[in-house]
């Protein structure tokens, strides 16, 4: 968990320092550019007013023959070069940097750049009466270095203050992040039987969302743990009885005393046996059911064909007991559902239905559909259930003190759950005969 957390802080860190840093570039390599267009223009400014006012003095004084100005007083002015030509070629005067051939052949702006001069930017004008030419020439390594110097300072800030940023993110993430760590702490500190909602004191309320979920997952958790426990539970008692009564009955054949004796205990044994089954398949079919959050792979099934499938099997035992049976099943009551799941409801229904039924009584099953549901019912005239225990008989091995049909006690509580996954209705009410039961279970139509 803490490298989860650490992993998260760095990539805060990297994402805010990345994106103060390119935002810190491109914000210096366009002052970069604007501040060396500025210093262009301001040197060339300068050059021109340089050349206009050597103009104007050489125009004053035209009589008189410069050759030299003398010394340089300056820095910059060792880089600063000028001429003046007349008209008809004759060097009138120049700096003492000045070669004494022409700086330029062009009027205006200019630039030159060889390997032995160096690099010059020049500007050359004539006077009005186009009688004298003055000709002014900066070295452009001014102009580098001065922008070199701007960059530099653009820089520096940077050089200092990404460290201090990043240190201040570092610093303000670790501080942020510490109600995660907490909470990781605490659930990493939990036995596995802690499932109690996580209720962090300064859990900020971005995570909020996750703290929800973490608390929803723990509820599910508990719940099926607790369904587990009681199904294992349920199942060590239910199962207890009829492992006792065969082995009791094992027990009676083995000292029985006559063949007759012998046959009696080992068809009671047989019918344990097939209770047990019984008793065992329902109880994995449950377990199976009870994992399950969703629908594996639902798909298009059609209701009435699957009602007809079942009740086809259960033919041999519908036809033992001389049942008044009765199918109706519409066209198209499709619905959305697996199938394997939905041919247990059917069966468990209407196989309680038979098997609680008096022999020669009547079982109903319907298959209809509506503009919005298709509704299964399966009814029957046996004994019913009693309204007020029509809740319980849908919890496991609850069994009704009823007739002499041996049960689980699971068969309703499967079907409960089946429909409850199929996001169907289920409803347990009496029918027109004085006794009996009738089973409705609505699906939503496909």
């Amino acid at each position: 968990m803490t490298t989860v957390w650490f992993s998260l802080r760095r990539r805060l860190l990297g994402l805010l320092l990345g994106g103060v840093s390119a935002a810190w570039l491109v914000t210096m390599a366009f002052s970069y550019i604007d501040a060396h267009h500025e210093v262009d223009e301001l040197f060339d400014a300068q050059l021109a007013q340089a050349a206009q006012t050597l103009l104007a003095l050489a125009s004053h004084d035209e009589g008189e023959d410069i050759e030299d100005l003398g010394d340089a007083t300056h820095k910059y002015q060792r880089r600063l070069r000028f001429q003046i030509w007349r008209t008809d070629g004759t060097l009138l005067m120049r700096s003492k940097n000045a070669p004494n051939f022409p700086l330029t052949v062009e009027t205006g702006f200019s630039e030159t750049q060889t390997n032995q001069d160096g690099h010059w930017r020049h500007f050359s004008q004539w006077n009005e009466d186009h009688t004298l030419q003055v000709q002014v020439s900066e070295n452009h390594h001014i102009r580098d270095e001065l922008i070199g110097h701007i960059a530099w300072r653009l820089l520096f800030p940077a050089l200092f203050g990404l460290p201090l940023i990043g240190l201040w993110v570092w610093l303000a993430t670790r501080r942020g992040f510490a109600p995660l760590d907490g909470i990781a702490r605490q659930i990493a500190s939990r036995d596995p039987q802690q499932l109690q909602p996580v209720q962090p004191a300064t859990a900020p309320e971005e995570i909020r969302t996750l703290l929800e979920a973490l608390n929803g997952l723990f509820q599910r958790v508990e719940h099926t743990l607790e369904a587990e426990r009681r199904f294992t539970a349920d199942a060590a008692h239910e199962l207890r009885t009829p492992l006792a009564a065969l082995q009791a009955q094992l027990q009676v054949a083995q000292r029985a005393r006559d063949n007759e004796e012998r046959d009696r205990s080992l068809n009671q044994l047989q019918s344990g046996l097939t209770r047990a089954a019984h008793l065992v398949d329902q109880m994995l079919h449950l377990a199976r059911l009870d994992p399950e959050s969703g629908l594996p792979d639902p798909q298009a099934v059609d209701l009435a064909k699957l009602a007809e499938e079942v009740c086809a099997d259960l033919g041999p035992q519908i036809l033992a007991k001389n049942i008044d049976f009765d199918l109706t099943a519409t066209g198209n009551a499709m619905v959305t559902g697996q199938a394997e799941w939905l041919r247990v409801l059917i069966r468990n229904l209407v196989d309680n239905a038979v098997r609680y039924t008096p022999e020669g009584g009547q079982v109903r099953v319907e298959a209809e559909r509506d503009a919005s549901s298709v509704t299964l019912t399966v009814s029957d005239n046996g004994p019913g259930i009693p309204a007020e225990e029509r809740e319980s008989v849908l919890r496991r091995f609850h069994r009704l003190n009823q007739g002499s049909q041996p049960g689980s006690g699971l068969g309703l509580a499967i079907v409960a759950r089946i429909a409850e996954l199929h996001s169907a209705t289920l409803k347990l009410g009496a029918t027109n005969t004085p006794k009996g039961l009738a089973v409705k279970v609505q699906f939503p139509a496909r």
